[in-house]
């Protein structure tokens, strides 16, 4: 239950995200809800590749790079789904720390919510 309602989340911020970052589109709230399901599944099964893959230049920028391994996952979901486009490598990094930051918020916030109960 705990990952429906992080997908749901998930979604809901990517969509307000679209509306409000102008090279980041995304068609509807559907789209957006396949779109966090595409992008959990690519941050089990492609993200650790990467990680691993390009280790050496992680360790190099002492982990900036895991950015643009974020930005990447990003441009690939946009290839599999439709109803989105990302205009380009930097808006894909913006959208990506921006999802993050407020994916993180959230989570913290269910887990203080938690906490008092």
């Amino acid at each position: 239950m705990n990952v429906i309602i992080r997908l749901l989340i998930s979604a809901v911020i990517a969509y307000g995200l679209s509306r409000i970052l102008s090279g980041v589109h995304i068609a509807d709230f559907k789209t957006a809800l396949l779109f966090a399901v595409v992008l959990a599944l690519l941050n089990v099964f492609v993200k650790p590749l990467l990680i691993l893959f390009t280790l050496p230049i992680t360790i190099f920028t002492l982990g900036l790079f895991l950015f643009a391994i974020n930005a990447i996952i990003i441009i690939i979901a946009d290839k599999f789904i439709d109803g989105i486009k990302v205009d380009g490598f930097f808006w894909a990094l913006i959208f990506s720390l921006v999802l993050s930051i407020f994916n993180s918020a959230v989570a913290n916030a269910m887990k203080d919510d938690k906490k008092e109960s």
